[in-house]
């Protein structure tokens, strides 16, 4: 489908730059036909998908992009300029940039950085945040170790002993 609406839109630029005065839209689109005929010997049949593309930014980019880039006008053999050797287009000066592919912008998404978007006084706030938690952590740890040994039935080894007591100390220094 791709393959045939970017044929036919070369057929279309052709027919549009073999347009003469007194043309409506329709005789060059039916000249765009023709030609496609001509050149595929088959007959166009997505034409409403061209209507639908036509005014995309992909496809005006194909016309704008096979025409004269610097607006001059071409001469005739003998030097004069004829009506139908001028450049018919009013597309603008320069042709626009087309948008980035699906791909392109999954690409572009993934290279960005948590760094891009936050500032040095925002890191610290966080950093302070996440010692805080990690010291809250350990005294929990901490607690439930001195829980468990305290709570303990049998009599405690001398490992035991030394670790409860160092415990006690810390959570009351």
């Amino acid at each position: 489908m791709n393959d045939l609406v970017s044929k036919f839109c070369g057929a279309y630029a052709a027919a549009t730059r073999q347009r003469t005065s007194g043309q409506n839209e329709a005789d060059t689109v039916k000249l765009a036909h023709e030609i496609f005929y001509n050149d595929q010997e088959i007959k166009f049949n997505l034409h409403h998908a061209w209507e639908e593309l036509r005014n995309d930014q992909k496809w005006c980019e194909v016309a704008s992009s096979r025409r004269d880039v610097s607006g001059k006008k071409r001469k005739c053999d003998d030097g004069a300029q004829s009506e139908s050797s001028q450049a018919t287009y009013n597309l603008g000066d320069e042709p626009t940039n087309r948008p980035p592919g699906v791909k392109a912008a999954k690409r572009a998404s993934g290279k960005r950085s948590i760094a891009d978007s936050l500032s040095a006084s925002e890191y610290q706030t966080m950093w302070f945040i996440k010692e805080r938690d990690l010291a809250a952590k350990e005294r929990l740890s901490k607690m439930a170790l001195l829980d468990r040994l305290i709570g303990k039935k049998d009599p405690l080894t001398e490992y035991e002993e030394a670790l409860k007591n160092k415990l006690i100390s810390e959570m009351l220094g």
